[in-house]
């Protein structure tokens, strides 16, 4: 639902006051780093810097990144900066692509999350009035608990699902009278598929759904809400920054809101690692502002988005990032082209009678590479002349011949967690 008219006009955000506002939090940040994080006050002291080098967010470019092999290949509390008694909880990364990350909060962590997570869902309209189903996984992943801690601060009713036994989510849906969904963008496509296979969505009460997890695209998003007869919001997070909830977009879908009285964010060229303006595309940088147990300071994300220019026109005092592109480290070079999954996205939303639902598959025949992309076509359409349109999108807009196929709607694989886009097997 976007409530904006043809006639309005997007005010600019006002960064330089944003980052002055910041200002305090980030200069007490480095000092707190450079006291109580023997991590990162070495990491500073290499560089060269002093804690009161720090002030603004321009001093942040001498600043050296922070990556997640950092936090993999110590021991699992290296960086953290309280007490251990101060710890009341450790979560950790999923760990699907390398050793889990193991991150360890304080109570004031916690804390933080929690009114974070709750501001996500009364951005979304939830109210103490609705029925929110938790479908993300319970344990060391951080979403469910999150998600729940949420629903619980705003009054609302949790009914803790958790992740898997489709027949079972479909049973407390109908039975509880659902009215809101949490899920990753997948299984929200799953069960909404199921639902329509067995014909009973009218019984249903959903009107809204805090879907993430994962890059989706828009076309992804107009079938949840056609299969769900529900509003879907677009829920931003990591493991390593709280979890879920630290951002998500508005009624009016434009971009996602940060919430950033406890998060600085930057874009950087993930190349050079240089500072980007306010709308120009690079990887996503976050320093924790406030968070006690593992701070960290100009974290990569390696999530590919930009700074909105524009005020949102619901008027938020936060600004906006693009919904994700892709990650950098899910680009995938081609005959000298880089490719991210959130261009197919692209490409489907111009492919009249093209579903959701694609893969890459990139092989090596002969020394030379191969794409091929499969897409799902719709009912009412003929397979060869959607393959046709997808491949002549592909090049007019990526710029690279691929081979294209069309199958059946529901043909690929759907799944419970992240649906994995990308299968490369040039150096099997």
């Amino acid at each position: 639902m976007n409530l904006a008219t043809p006639k309005s006009r997007p005010r600019t955000f006002d960064y330089e006051s944003l980052y002055r506002q910041q200002a305090p939090a980030l200069q007490a940040l480095v000092q707190r780093l450079y006291t109580n994080s023997p991590y990162y006050r070495k990491k500073l002291t290499a560089a060269g810097i002093n804690p009161g080098d720090i002030k603004t967010v321009a001093d942040l470019a001498r600043v050296p990144l922070t990556d997640k092999w950092e936090l993999r290949n110590g021991k699992p509390l290296d960086l953290m900066a309280v007490p251990e008694a101060e710890v009341v909880r450790i979560h950790s990364s999923s760990g699907t692509t390398g050793k889990p990350i193991i991150i360890p909060y304080t109570r004031q962590d916690v804390t933080d999350w929690t009114v974070m997570m709750a501001r996500c869902f009364n951005q979304a309209g939830v109210s103490k009035h609705d029925r929110v189903q938790i479908t993300p996984g319970y344990g060391l992943w951080t979403a469910g608990i999150g998600f729940q801690a949420g629903v619980e601060y705003i009054g609302a009713m949790a009914i803790p699902t958790g992740a898997g036994n489709t027949a079972k989510q479909l049973e407390m849906m109908l039975d509880l009278q659902t009215t809101v969904l949490t899920a990753t963008a997948s299984y929200a496509l799953f069960l909404g598929e199921e639902i329509q296979r067995q014909g009973f969505r009218k019984e249903l009460a959903l009107r809204t759904g805090l879907l993430g997890s994962e890059r989706w695209g828009d076309k992804m998003r107009r079938r949840i809400e056609e299969l769900l007869g529900i509003e879907t919001y677009d829920i931003y997070g990591l493991t390593e920054i709280y979890g879920p909830g630290i951002g998500l977009d508005c009624h009016y879908h434009t971009g996602i809101h940060i919430w950033t009285d406890y998060l600085l964010v930057e874009i950087i060229d993930p190349a050079s690692g240089k500072q980007l303006a306010p709308g120009e595309l690079g990887e996503l940088v976050i320093t924790t502002l406030t968070k006690q147990g593992m701070p960290l300071l100009r974290y990569r994300t390696h999530d590919l988005t930009r700074l909105k220019v524009e005020a949102c026109p619901c008027g938020s005092r936060f600004p906006m990032i693009d919904r994700v592109l892709g990650r950098t480290d899910d680009m995938v070079k081609i005959k000298g082209v880089n490719i991210y999954p959130g261009q197919i996205d692209h490409v489907l939303q111009h492919t009249p009678g093209a579903g959701s639902e694609y893969q890459l598959i990139l092989t090596r025949e002969q020394g030379k590479d191969r794409l091929q992309v499969k897409v799902e076509f719709l009912p009412g359409y003929e397979a060869a002349d959607v393959a046709a349109e997808c491949r002549q999108q592909i090049k007019t807009r990526i710029g690279i011949l691929a081979d294209t196929e069309a199958v059946p709607l529901g043909s690929l694989p759907r799944s419970e967690k992240k649906t994995r886009r990308v299968y490369d097997y040039r150096n099997v």
